[in-house]
């Protein structure tokens, strides 16, 4: 492996050192992440394949259900694969070009996560505050542009990432100490000014996570207005049940997304290395992991028809 590319500062390849501090327990910590990639990847991929079968969850809510799925196969699959490497057979050298690709799919799918969790919010919104107009405000096509906006959105604002990094002198060196490219992670092991990066990554924090989850208080203050207003406690109870789930989503991916991102920038000094790149992998691995549990624990529906999908497949069973 050659450190840099000629006589430019740009080096071949950088190396992913792990989790520092904890290299003798690298085998170790890979159980659980392991352990958490399998469920997330048979969980994500069993509920697409439940929404796709069953007729009864072809509705908007599902449909995002299931574009959300689809974004936490990706995220935690554009990292994990990656790190068991590291952590098992203690391959850490990426090519510069991997890394900068890396590092655009882990922010394009974070932001896509992020955009899916606000989408549903608005489909919450819309089924509780307006149901009966749902069906004709919410159609296959207006889903399928608000999807698809929603991917653009990340591309387009997570594609500098890429040049603002590339255009960096690595003057100090090329170990990185992650488990993964992260834009700040590989940013701050360069000698030159990084204040552009930090300020852009920081712009793109509030245009993508800002906005939604100010998007997000809007629905659910809208919601809450409208499940109050209702006359009977039976019927605000069974309104808020159907927003339970989603907001255990909210809680699931953002608390760990803030802790990140704060200690990211503030708290560097303060939070030993190791727990950062812990929360940080786990800010990628606990949505992809719990979502598909909470959503099938909270909601009847799909409760029911993976019941139905059971009985099923034993009837099927019985008369071969």
């Amino acid at each position: 492996m050659s450190f840099l590319n000629g006589t430019s500062l740009t080096p071949a390849s950088f190396i992913l050192n792990g989790i520092p501090g904890l290299e003798e327990v690298h085998l170790w910590i890979s159980f659980p992440l392991c352990t958490m990639y399998s469920i997330a990847i048979t969980g994500n991929f069993g509920l697409m394949y439940l929404i796709y079968s069953e007729e009864a969850l072809h509705r908007p809510m599902y449909i995002f259900l299931a574009l959300l799925s689809f974004t936490d196969v990706l995220m935690c699959t554009s990292t994990l694969p990656n790190t068991l490497c590291i952590l098992w057979f203690n391959l850490k050298e990426i090519e510069f070009k991997a890394c900068l690709a890396q590092m655009f799919f882990v922010h394009t799918f974070t932001g896509m996560e992020s955009g899916v969790l606000m989408l549903m919010a608005l489909d919450r919104y819309v089924a509780i505050c307006y149901p009966l107009h749902y069906a004709t405000i919410l159609t296959d096509a207006v889903i399928a542009k608000a999807g698809l906006l929603t991917f653009l959105r990340g591309v387009v604002l997570v594609i500098p990432f890429a040049f603002l990094t590339k255009r960096l002198p690595y003057c100090r060196g090329n170990v990185i100490p992650h488990t993964y490219c992260d834009h700040m992670s590989v940013a701050k092991i360069s000698c030159g000014n990084v204040r552009i990066n930090a300020v852009y990554g920081l712009m793109v924090a509030l245009l993508i996570g800002g906005f939604d989850i100010l998007c997000i208080t809007i629905s659910y203050t809208m919601i809450l207005r409208a499940v109050v207003s209702l006359s009977s406690a039976d019927a605000q109870q069974k309104a808020f049940s159907t927003c339970t789930a989603h907001i255990c989503a909210i809680v699931i991916t953002y608390v760990p997304a803030f802790f990140t991102f704060f200690t990211h920038r503030f708290g560097g000094h303060t939070i030993p290395p190791h727990i950062h790149i812990i929360m940080a992998n786990l800010y990628l691995l606990m949505p992809p992991t719990m979502n598909p549990i909470v959503y099938g624990v909270k909601t009847k529906q799909i409760r029911e028809s993976v019941i139905r999908f059971l009985l099923k497949g034993k009837d099927n069973s019985h008369n071969i």
